[in-house]
């Protein structure tokens, strides 16, 4: 599964129902990256976002250290809660999408990248061909070509495709690993989808057959040694199961670039006001088997946001500098 959130201000709640998960169709007992034995990390956790009923655990790799959900959901669970709840539920004209809009697209948000942090690499500048891999319905694509370069898509929701596709872009409704490109990109943008793919190293490969030589990819994805993570513990935003499959380190991510053909040229930290606010939401207003509708208040996110940035930034600094910040920002080129 290609998916992702565009950040910041997407976050989605389910709309007025839960989805019960049907027991023992989960069967996967080995570490995704290396095929190694796992020990139990966290149990116990729950959706707090979706209000999606059922109890999740994350597993610890003896081998290599990459932590993931465990089991594993089978590929039709995933695609069934995808269409039922992620990302692009066809809301559009609402308080909160023209608010999105306005700040996306305004000089506030090229400020607040430079303040904040830019995880979905929305400041970097081509030209060159690039592909926006899970780009939902192509708020990064209109970023990304207003930054000069030429842009293509990814992402399997038809819904989302076809609302990208009417801003003129080339949107692929297709697996990654399915992609016949007219060109070779010189860039693609993995920002919050690597995480949520059953298979990273077959979707990293499959990138890599897809970019020029010495092409680069840019990945963004939640770091799974967070000091945030054990601040909020059960409720820290970025567990987001049964959708997040696997948790990186620095140590796990450098590794399976290597192993896939990769040169990390670039590992960066930065810890987003909206990731904390979001995880404050979480901790005082998720319930189990109940649908996080705070997520999406514009007011009550915008306000903590501010909050988080103004008065945590000594702390959030910090984290980045020793290695404990909230997202990972990797760039590395082809070998």
């Amino acid at each position: 599964m290609n998916h992702k959130t565009d950040n910041p201000f997407d976050v989605q709640a389910a709309e007025g129902f839960a989805v019960e998960i049907q027991p023992g169709t989960r069967k996967k007992a080995n570490c995704i990256m290396c095929t190694g034995t796992l020990k139990p990390s966290v149990c116990g956790l729950f959706d707090t976002r979706f209000g999606i009923k059922g109890s999740y655990d994350i597993h610890r790799c003896a081998s290599c250290g990459l932590q993931q959900i465990f089991p594993v959901p089978e590929s039709a669970e995933l695609k069934s809660l995808y269409e039922s709840h992620y990302n692009f539920a066809g809301e559009r004209g609402t308080l909160y999408t023209r608010m999105r809009e306005r700040f996306l697209f305004s000089f506030l948000y090229r400020l607040w990248m430079l303040v904040d942090g830019d995880v979905s690499f929305h400041r970097s500048r081509g030209p060159g061909f690039l592909l926006d891999v899970g780009c939902n319905e192509g708020r990064g694509l209109r970023l990304y070509s207003r930054n000069g370069f030429v842009v293509e898509g990814l992402e399997l929701s038809e819904t989302a495709a076809a609302i990208a596709r009417e801003s003129g872009f080339t949107v692929h409704s297709c697996d990654i690993t399915d992609l016949a490109p007219s060109r070779l990109y010189d860039v693609a943008v993995l920002s919050n989808v690597l995480e949520h793919s059953r298979d990273p190293r077959q979707m990293l490969v499959a990138v890599r057959r897809h970019l020029k030589p010495g092409g680069q990819i840019w990945i963004s994805c939640p770091n799974s040694r967070s000091w945030l993570r054990s601040v909020f513990r059960s409720r820290w935003i970025n567990w987001h199961v049964p959708f997040h499959i696997s948790h990186f380190s620095v140590d796990t991510l450098s590794i399976l670039l290597r192993e896939t053909g990769f040169f990390t040229k670039e590992i960066r930290q930065v810890s987003p006001a909206l990731w904390v606010a979001l995880s404050i939401i979480a901790r005082f207003c998720a319930k189990e088997g109940v649908s996080t509708r705070q997520l999406r208040n514009p007011v009550l996110v915008l306000s903590l946001l501010l909050t988080v940035r103004f008065s945590l930034f000594p702390f959030l600094c910090i984290g980045n500098a020793v290695g404990r910040g909230d997202c990972l920002l990797a760039v590395a080129s082809a070998t």
